[in-house]
């Protein structure tokens, strides 16, 4: 396939993009050249530029691609932005969202609990409406492109997570001794961030 990613060099958009090249598909990342910028380098084709900026001329209007997999949609203007510049060229379009998505007030066990409402018009805080922006994202992918799959994650873990959110807990248990813990009732699901990456490229 001919994928396009929408970030892809950190982390989850790291590993996904190492499996597609390693399974033989020719990989296009859109970024920012923050992050790794030489990564793959001679195996997959970078494009440079700032969706935050709107900064989409990277992206040749006559290209194409099978499938578009975009791991770093936070507002609902990023997805807007991106239909637009690709005008139908996509092929399948795959959202990285979130568990946050949901609505916990209304959420059951189900992946069609209901999701968050559309926090307040215009709102592009991130920090303070997380997960109803990724979830106005999702109604926003399923407005713009017509073939869509939204994985919503949830705690992620594995090599190159610069949040260090699950194995400094590790280190820190082996280390050994008393260790406090957030609530231990508490359910909490873990997917390795290889898995994930895989399953996207499915998706795909």
């Amino acid at each position: 396939m001919r994928l396009l990613f929408i970030g892809g060099t950190s982390f989850v958009g790291r590993h996904a993009v190492e499996l597609a090249v390693e399974d033989g598909h020719d990989v296009t990342v859109f970024h920012r050249g923050r992050t790794n910028p030489r990564l793959l380098a001679g195996h997959i084709d970078h494009r440079l530029g700032d969706r935050d900026a709107g900064d989409y001329t990277s992206i040749d209007v006559r290209e194409s691609w099978d499938a578009v997999i975009d791991v770093c949609a936070y507002v609902p203007r990023h997805v807007h932005q991106l239909a637009d510049v690709l005008g139908g060229r996509a092929g399948r379009y795959v959202q990285v969202s979130s568990v946050s998505a949901y609505d916990p007030a209304r959420a059951t066990v189900h992946e069609d609990s209901p999701l968050h409402d559309d926090p307040a018009a215009g709102t592009e805080d991130v920090l303070a409406f997380y997960g109803p922006l990724k979830a106005t994202c999702e109604r926003a992918a399923a407005a713009r492109f017509g073939d869509v799959a939204v994985v919503r994650p949830a705690y992620v873990c594995g090599p190159f997570d610069p949040t260090d959110s699950f194995t400094y807990w590790v280190r820190r248990m082996a280390e050994g001794g008393d260790v406090v813990v957030p609530d231990a009732s508490a359910p909490m699901q873990i997917i390795d961030v290889r898995d994930l990456g895989a399953f996207l490229v499915r998706c795909a």
